[in-house]
């Protein structure tokens, strides 16, 4: 690894504030920090954190994370669609 390199946080997940909660705790489960980016306007008033509203509430975690995050993710939304 570069020694310069630095994490950064990455969104990983947008949903409603429900999803992203739910998201949000497997990752914890899994020993990955995260945290909700605009949770409470996200929930009050969606429409002023996201064109249309959709997708309001943001889980960020580190960049070290990011690609197992991802993979997390991927298996919930593939057993979401079951």
């Amino acid at each position: 690894m570069c020694d310069n390199f630095k994490p950064k946080p990455v969104i990983v997940f947008s949903g409603n504030t429900m999803e992203a909660n739910v998201v949000k705790s497997m990752l914890e489960n899994a020993s990955i920090q995260a945290f909700l980016k605009d949770e409470h306007i996200g929930s009050i008033a969606p429409w002023q954190v996201s064109a249309g509203g959709g997708g309001a509430v943001k889980v960020i975690v580190s960049s070290l994370d990011q690609q197992e995050a991802e993979e997390i993710i991927a298996r919930y939304e593939r057993n979401e669609d079951q």
